[in-house]
């Protein structure tokens, strides 16, 4: 470690400064400074890794210079030393940010071991800084990761038609991040300054719907005990996102076309058209069009949402992509859960790439995610990822016998399953199961009157 890292000695002594900083001047690029206005001038033109600061200082104390330092924000690790054994005064240095605090008399090895301490310390937490501010950003198209080819076409196609009106239907499996690509196309558009809303319509009851999206007026029905505006204004000059638009019932859905054509909205009870300048995306997981061949959705509907389609990919379609996007989950989440970084083994990276992720890019970082904060060591192998083993290769459910079981009963286990995995979260447990929440909340109401327990 010779003199790759620096430290200021603060001491008024000239004895005792002179020989602390003989025996740390092998280990460390060494400044001294006999007075507190002194140390705070020197650390205005350069910055120390470390400082060692004495408590009873000629001037301004000890204490009130560690005040200073600690109100500047970034600055040297300090360790205090004094004459005084005063439990008081250490712990005001303590709660004022030094590292610790060391009483004289203390031997030369005592102080090594505390600078070393107090470095590892400040290398660890400084490491856990940049994790974590990489973390949040977005680092890759407002937050878009791969470089698979078909990554890279969607990424063209959003640069392309960001900063258009055109309303945009974003498709893709569950867990692909639609919603990603959503924020996206805001970020990267001139409504970027304005707001960005979502509404999940699968999530919201039927008889809900309405007055969520269009607003109320005082009085309009039971409980409408103010006037309330709806997602379409408070959307104005932004984006709003239908996510799951299929879900949509179809006197919703007729509602919906006029206000995509007319660009304008009515509350309910209200009396007079409101104009709204509003971007507005869609996204679904289903077919669009068996759904309209099916009857189930708007053929007139459907071509005004699908002005601009967008596919996103599969997991599944960018393998190449995998170890990339595994690398980045378990970055943030060792920065978000306040832990040293892991290293991923060859055994797990393997067993990632060959996992198929039916779930997809969501189900992948819920993967890591968990096994981060499980993991007990700081390598992460193939036996902590506990990969979901439920579903085999030939895509059988592990532990249902297909032929004693009716197919009914199959379908009824799998989904107390998911919703035992998910902790009840039926938005998740659907999302798992590749069905919308509306058509799970109907089988759970099924086997409630069943006497079926439903996890929670």
């Amino acid at each position: 470690m010779k003199q790759d890292r620096s430290i200021l000695v603060v001491e008024d002594e000239q004895a005792t400064r002179d020989l602390v900083c003989a025996q740390l001047g092998a280990d460390y690029e060494v400044r001294s400074a006999s007075n507190g206005e002194e140390a705070l001038s020197m650390l205005k033109k350069r910055n120390f890794d470390l400082m060692l600061l004495d408590l009873n200082l000629p001037g301004i104390n000890g204490l009130q210079v560690l005040e200073k330092v600690a109100a500047g924000g970034k600055g040297p690790t300090v360790i205090m030393v004094s004459a005084d054994a005063v439990v008081a005064n250490a712990v005001r240095a303590l709660r004022e940010g030094a590292y610790d605090y060391l009483v004289k008399p203390f031997s030369m090895e005592q102080l090594h071991t505390t600078l070393a301490q107090a470095l590892d310390c400040t290398e660890f937490l400084s490491a856990n800084r940049v994790q974590r501010k990489s973390a949040r950003r977005a680092t890759d198209f407002a937050g878009m990761l791969g470089e698979a080819e078909c990554m890279l076409e969607l990424k063209s196609d959003i640069g392309k038609i960001a900063d258009t009106r055109g309303t945009v239907l974003l498709m893709g499996e569950s867990g692909t991040g639609k919603e990603l690509a959503a924020r996206a196309i805001h970020e990267l558009s001139a409504r970027r300054r304005g707001p960005y809303i979502r509404i999940n319509c699968a999530a919201i009851p039927e008889s809900l719907l309405e007055a969520e999206l269009f607003g109320h007026e005082k009085g309009a029905f039971t409980n409408a005990i103010s006037r309330r505006e709806g997602m379409f204004e408070l959307s104005h000059g932004g984006t709003l996102l239908l996510d799951e638009v299929t879900e949509i019932a179809p006197n919703m859905q007729s509602k919906l076309l006029r206000v995509l054509q007319e660009r304008e909205i009515m509350r309910i009870g209200g009396k007079e058209s409101i104009k709204v300048d509003v971007r507005v995306i869609a996204t679904t997981n289903r077919d669009l069009r068996k759904e309209v061949r099916e009857g189930r959705f708007k053929e007139d509907l459907y071509y005004r949402l699908n002005v601009i389609p967008l596919n996103v990919p599969p997991l599944r379609d960018r393998p190449e992509d995998i170890a990339m996007l595994t690398g980045y989950f378990v970055r943030r989440s060792c920065a978000e859960n306040g832990r040293a970084m892991l290293e991923v083994d060859a055994s797990a990276m393997e067993a990632i790439v060959r996992h198929p992720w039916r779930g997809n890019v969501r189900e992948l970082e819920n993967c890591i995610e968990r096994t981060v904060i499980l993991c007990e060591g700081e390598i992460l192998d193939a036996e902590q990822l506990r990969l979901d083993a439920e579903i085999g290769e030939d895509g059988a459910v592990e532990g249902l016998d297909s032929t004693s079981l009716t197919l009914r009963e199959m379908e009824k286990e799998l989904i107390l399953r998911r919703l035992n995995r998910t902790g009840g979260n039926r938005t998740k447990a659907a999302e798992m199961l590749g069905i919308s929440v509306r058509t799970l909340r109907n089988k759970i109401n099924q086997y409630r009157t069943e006497g079926v327990a439903i996890p929670s």
